[in-house]
């Protein structure tokens, strides 16, 4: 079979070298492409004769799929697979593997910082420092004793609750599923918009569906408490922006972290989170740590590797 890794997902020339041979030693092609590209003409022609590829969260929709008949399996470097087709997937059996949790880890961390962050106002007191300001009577806030609603209970939102109990927080959730495990350490399950109303912190970490598109709209952003900060690492659209930045404006939220939009960055400049107040926003960079991007060459090259052995995949769908 020919694998095409349609961008370099963290593969250096040397694991490029490791692959190619293992790869080549089952009899297969292992071609890399070390320049991300996400133009349709561009992955179709590095697609077109492939069986499998391999990409991250480039948008692959029915049109560049159509163009790859030979195409039997996507193994995607990612967890969220919204950006995927997945009905003509389903309807061409290509089979589709994510990278679930490559970067639970990561993520959490990052969710952490971005609260610490919004909460101290750490970004913004350095570009003043650099500019010989001071404190100007400035106060932060502490996480020790604060209520955090966990919006999405899977891997990251568990990871997250858990830590934030470790600085002294208490926590609420909400999910479809609801984990035994965390109740029996404190974790309370409340209906959604209790969750919100209750909250000094609410954190999101849901897959992007239908069904929690714009979840997070005007009405539920009106229940917050107006000291409340609202921290996004999970997909943008589960939040209107337009409605959280009006919300930011007139004082009915204090603050937010972002690292998710309803498109990829560069973000256009005239974003409305660009111009919303104590709203701190970051280039999609979550998942983006050493660690992370080795563990998901691993998870990719262990899905591919289960597949062409015919084995049940476990990881993913």
């Amino acid at each position: 079979m020919k694998i095409v890794a349609v961008e370099p997902i963290g593969i250096d020339a040397e694991k490029a070298t490791q692959l190619r041979q293992k790869f080549n030693q089952m009899g297969h092609e292992f071609v890399l492409h070390t320049e991300r590209e996400s133009g349709a003409v561009s992955l179709i022609d590095r697609m077109k004769d492939a069986e499998i590829v391999i990409v991250s969260n480039i948008k692959i929709d029915a049109e560049i799929l159509s163009a790859c008949p030979k195409l039997k399996m996507l193994a995607v470097a990612f967890t969220g697979l919204d950006h995927i087709d997945m009905e003509y997937c389903k309807a061409h059996n290509i089979v589709v593997r994510n990278a679930s949790g490559y970067a639970t880890k990561a993520v959490s961390e990052l969710t952490i910082g971005l609260i610490i962050d919004v909460y101290r106002n750490m970004t913004a007191l350095d570009v003043k420092t650099r500019q010989g300001g001071t404190r100007n009577n400035f106060l932060g806030r502490e996480l020790f004793g604060k209520t955090v609603g966990i919006i999405g209970t899977g891997a990251i939102g568990s990871r997250t609750a858990i830590l934030l109990q470790q600085f002294g927080c208490h926590i609420l959730a909400w999910s479809r599923n609801e984990k035994q495990e965390l109740i029996n350490i404190g974790v309370k399950y409340l209906p959604l918009n209790d969750v919100i109303a209750h909250s000094d912190i609410i954190s999101l970490h849901l897959p992007l569906t239908a069904d929690t598109h714009h979840l997070i709209n005007a009405e539920r952003l009106a229940l917050c408490k107006p000291n409340a900060i609202l921290i996004n690492t999970a997909r943008g659209n589960i939040v209107d922006m337009q409605a959280l930045a009006i919300s930011l404006k007139e004082g009915k939220l204090s603050g937010a972290g972002f690292d998710v939009y309803d498109i990829e960055p560069p973000i256009p400049k005239n974003h409305p989170l660009l111009s919303a107040p104590n709203c701190l926003v970051l280039p999609h960079v979550g998942y983006a740590t050493a660690e992370a991007f080795n563990h998901r060459i691993e998870i990719v090259f262990d899905n591919i590797s289960d597949y062409l052995n015919g084995k049940v995949i476990n990881r993913g769908l």
